[in-house]
């Protein structure tokens, strides 16, 4: 079914068995996602050490993909606009923790929020991406200033500085302060100050993708079919993800920012260093997420839009980075999918070692914990281990909201239990839900001092 199109010369950088496992990891992700190709690199050392294109680009032309195919990179987007204005902060030409409304004095809370706060998710904006018509407006053209109106009069979801929680609408802001510091265009400041110092040839935006003669084609599932998706508009998603390129140019990129050509050593430690919130933790610096799988430090982003989802994950403690595009859009992500698989591949020992239950563990908790879960992929169930707030939230709508995050996992391969942690008057037990390659989920229940599940949480 996978229409395997070229590896590169480097590719016996890896061993044979190496590539086995991740060929059926491929395989077994892009099947279970109706993914119709995938490109994937990765980086040893700075280094191509092997790149592969797998499938189709255009299902229904069977075009095969290769390994130079164009891809959307989406949210990936983000980091040259935080690398961008920390050029501009490095040039004496802005500071971080300036208000918004010194560079855009009117732009909703313009005076609440700093550059530093868009930059790490922390600014509490509203985000410009939500409501029911969002698919019909976000592929038609559209102006800064009607951006700006679908989240003006709205209030700030937070305080400024209090918790992360990302947000599309602060980047859209911080391309803006790109366009009004520098005086040129956002596409040309990219273009000369990123770009070509990173040697990408091969990267443009979605507004050239009519053009790109080696462009993948877009892809959703709905109601189990595999269909063409729409493109969001390059005015919409603009400076929040309207990148498309190569994972041979990504590759560059990414070392280029990391070695010093792109921004200074100390700015490039800004962005993978975590934000600092008043409440709860932050796993995101400027323009990147810090955050660990299989116990691993990992740097990086992922990137979604209408028809595609990748990813570009570095692994410090090993110096590997794992790339991976995708044409279809789907959740979980098929990219981040296949980059959690690949390193699994080329780490078995430390995935076994992060496979381990954890000691002290109640088969009782345990059985109710996976059968709640169950019963929360469903939608409805008897909620007999709950206690009574919780099951009332289920009951008038939680649950239907669950179960629409929790269904397209399928059925759990593993339910490892991870330890048992207190906090207030709640007993939590953490578990890690696997769902086949790549394929993930934290989940955690607080049991209270009836022994009844209070509390949930994942991620």
């Amino acid at each position: 079914m996978l229409g395997l199109v070229s590896a590169s010369a480097l590719a016996d950088s890896l061993d044979p068995d190496q590539i086995r496992r991740i060929d059926a990891d491929v395989a077994s992700i892009l099947h279970r996602t109706k993914a119709p190709s995938a490109v994937i690199a990765v980086v040893r050392n700075g280094r191509v050490v092997f790149c592969k294109a797998y499938g189709f680009r255009d299902d229904e032309r069977r075009l095969t993909a290769d390994v130079g195919s164009l891809y959307e990179i989406g949210s990936i987007t983000k980091q040259f606009t935080a690398a961008a204005i920390l050029q501009l902060r490095d040039a004496g030409k802005l500071a971080l923790d300036d208000k918004l409304s010194n560079y855009l004095p009117d732009a909703p809370h313009a005076g609440e929020v700093t550059l530093r706060q868009l930059l790490s998710h922390t600014s509490g904006l509203p985000e410009y991406l939500d409501g029911p018509d969002i698919e019909q407006e976000a592929t038609q053209p559209t102006t800064f200033a009607q951006l700006m109106a679908r989240i003006a009069g709205k209030p700030l979801v937070f305080a400024p500085g209090s918790k992360m929680a990302y947000n599309n609408t602060g980047y859209i802001l911080l391309g803006r302060v790109v366009e009004v510091v520098s005086r040129r265009s956002y596409r040309d400041y990219v273009r000369t100050h990123l770009l070509d110092r990173a040697g990408m040839k091969r990267t443009f935006t979605v507004a050239d993708e009519s053009r790109l003669v080696d462009m993948a084609v877009g892809y959703r599932v709905k109601q189990g079919t595999l269909q063409r998706a729409p493109t969001i508009h390059d005015s919409f998603g603009w400076l929040a993800g309207n990148l498309v390129s190569t994972v041979d140019d990504l590759a560059s990129w990414s070392t280029a920012l990391a070695r010093g050509k792109i921004v200074g050593k100390k700015s490039y430690a800004e962005m993978t260093t975590p934000a600092t919130v008043s409440e709860g933790t932050s796993d995101y610096g400027l323009g990147l997420f810090v955050d660990s799988v299989r116990d691993q430090k990992r740097i990086g982003h992922t990137g979604g839009s209408f028809g595609f989802t990748t990813a570009d994950e570095f692994f410090p403690k090993q110096n590997l980075r794992i790339i991976a595009f995708t044409n279809v859009s789907a959740d979980p992500e098929p990219g981040e999918m296949i980059t959690n698989a690949v390193f699994d591949d080329l780490f078995p020992e430390i995935a076994a070692a992060a496979r381990e239950a954890a000691d002290g563990e109640s088969p009782e908790i345990t059985t109710q914990a996976r059968a709640l879960f169950e019963e929360l992929q469903r939608g409805h169930g008897q909620y007999s281990t709950l206690g009574s707030k919780l099951a009332a939230k289920m009951k008038s709508g939680l649950a239907e909201r669950l179960a629409d995050r929790f269904s397209p996992f399928g059925s759990p391969t593993r339910f490892i239990y991870k330890g048992a942690r207190s906090e207030g008057n709640l007993h939590w037990h953490d578990y890690l839900i696997e769902f086949g390659p790549g394929s993930q989920l934290k989940f955690s229940v607080g049991l209270d001092e009836a022994a009844k599940i209070a509390s949930i949480s994942y991620g």
